[in-house]
C-alpha cells in the first residue's frame, strides 16, 4: 500500500482523559509513514483538549452524529456528515464515540468507508447497540464479558483489544514531599488511593466505609476526581468532619498521588453502566501500587492474575478484610506484589501492542474496500 490511510478519530470531547487518552495515544503512537490521522470533535473545551493539540494533527470541530428526529429530516442531515466524510477523503473512520448513536456508522457506510467503533464501557440497554454494530465494519470490545454478552451471535464483527497505557510514563517514581504536605499525610500512614469520576456507580462510599469498619486512624484516604457534581458534593459534605479522608478533585496528572500511595482501591459497584477497562488501576500497577477491585467486568480482567484482590462489588466487611490484608503484610510481601502487578500490566497492557493491533486492523480494512 502506496499511500498513508487517513484515518479519523471521532470523540465527542476531550473533557477527561478517559477515552481521550487513548486517542492520544493511537495518535501519538502509530506509524506516520503508513498512517495520517486526523480527530473531529464537537467542541474544542475540557481540559485534556490542550494536550492533544500538542500532537499537532488537525483537529476539525464539527457535528459528526445527528439526532433521529425529527424522523422526515434524518436522512438529509446524514447525508452532510456522509458529504464531510466524503469531502476530506478519510479511508477509514474510528469512533470512540460512548452512545449508541447509528447516525455515525450509517453515514460511513453511505460514504463506502469502513467504520469501527470502541465499545469502551458495559451496557446494552437498546436495540440502536445492535443496529451501531451492524452498520460497522469491525467492533473492538475492550473486555470479554462485552464480547460474551453482547456479541455472541456475531463473532466475526468483533475483535477484543484491551485498552492500555504507556508503561514508560507510568512507572515508579520518587514521593513529592509537597504532595504529602498538600495531603497531610506522612511516612507513617498507610495511604490508599481511588481515582474516578465522582458518580454512583463508582462505589466509592463502598471503600470509605470499609475503612470505617476497621477503625485504623492510620489508614489515609485520597480520592481523585471530579466531586462538583450533586453526587461528589453530598459525598464530600457527608465525611467532611473526616479528617483522615482528603477529596482533591480533578487533577490531570495523577501520579504523584500514586507515588505516594501503599493501595490503590476500585470498589466499581456491580450496576448501572460499569467499567469496560478502567485506566486508573492499570496506571497504579504500572507505578507499582497494589491495586484492590471488586468483582466486574473490565476489572476481572485487569486483576485476573491476582484473584486474591478482588472482592465481591458492594461488600463494606470483605473489602475491609482486602485492605487488612495488605496492611498486615511486610513491606518486602508489598514491593513484591507490586512489582508482580507492574510486570502483567507490561505483559497484557502494553501501548506497544495495542498500537500494533490497531494498525494491523486499519490495514486489513482499508485493504477490504
Amino acid at each position: 500500500m502506496n499511500k498513508r490511510i487517513r484515518v479519523l478519530y471521532t470523540i465527542p470531547n476531550f473533557n477527561t482523559a478517559g477515552s481521550g487518552k487513548s486517542v492520544y495515544d493511537l495518535v501519538q503512537g502509530l506509524d506516520n509513514t503508513k498512517f495520517d490521522v486526523e480527530i473531529c470533535v464537537f467542541h474544542n473545551e475540557g481540559a485534556f483538549f490542550k494536550e492533544v493539540e500538542k500532537l499537532g494533527v488537525k483537529i476539525h470541530i464539527f457535528p459528526f452524529t445527528t439526532s433521529y428526529r425529527p424522523h422526515i429530516s434524518f436522512l438529509s442531515r446524514v447525508l452532510k456528515i456522509r458529504q464531510f466524510f466524503k469531502d476530506h477523503q478519510f479511508d477509514l473512520i474510528h469512533s470512540w464515540h460512548w452512545s449508541s448513536d447509528i447516525s455515525e456508522p450509517l453515514a460511513a457506510r453511505l460514504a463506502g468507508i469502513p467504520f469501527v467503533y470502541t465499545k469502551k464501557a458495559m451496557g446494552w440497554g437498546n436495540r440502536y447497540w445492535t443496529w451501531r454494530s451492524k452498520l460497522s465494519s469491525r467492533v473492538i470490545a475492550v473486555n470479554q464479558d462485552m464480547i460474551d454478552q453482547y456479541f455472541a451471535k456475531m463473532p466475526n464483527k468483533v475483535i477484543r483489544f484491551p485498552l492500555a497505557i504507556d508503561t514508560q510514563v507510568y512507572k515508579k517514581g520518587a514521593i513529592s514531599s509537597k504532595i504529602m504536605k498538600e495531603t497531610f499525610c506522612n511516612s507513617d500512614d498507610f495511604v490508599i488511593l481511588s481515582v474516578a469520576n465522582l458518580v454512583p456507580v463508582k462505589g466509592i462510599e463502598i471503600l470509605i466505609e470499609a475503612v470505617k469498619y476497621l477503625q485504623d486512624p492510620t489508614i489515609k484516604i485520597l480520592i481523585v476526581g471530579n466531586d462538583q457534581n450533586d453526587y461528589g458534593k453530598k459525598l464530600t459534605l457527608h465525611y467532611a468532619e473526616n479528617k483522615n479522608i482528603k477529596f482533591l478533585g480533578k487533577q490531570l496528572e495523577v501520579r504523584p498521588y500514586l507515588y505516594i500511595a501503599d493501595l490503590f482501591v476500585i470498589p466499581t459497584k456491580d450496576e448501572g453502566r460499569r467499567e469496560g477497562i478502567p485506566n486508573a488501576p492499570l496506571e497504579a500497577m504500572a507505578c507499582e501500587c497494589i491495586v484492590v477491585g471488586s468483582k466486574v467486568s473490565g476489572v476481572t480482567d485487569i486483576l485476573s492474575a491476582f484473584p486474591d484482590y478482588l472482592f465481591e462489588a458492594g461488600n463494606i466487611e470483605a473489602l475491609a478484610k482486602k485492605i487488612k490484608a495488605v496492611k498486615s503484610m511486610s513491606i518486602t510481601q508489598r514491593q513484591q506484589i507490586a512489582v508482580n502487578m507492574r510486570s502483567q500490566v507490561v505483559k497484557e497492557f502494553s501501548i506497544d501492542e495495542f498500537i500494533k493491533n490497531h494498525e494491523t486492523l486499519y490495514i486489513d480494512l482499508v485493504k477490504k474496500y
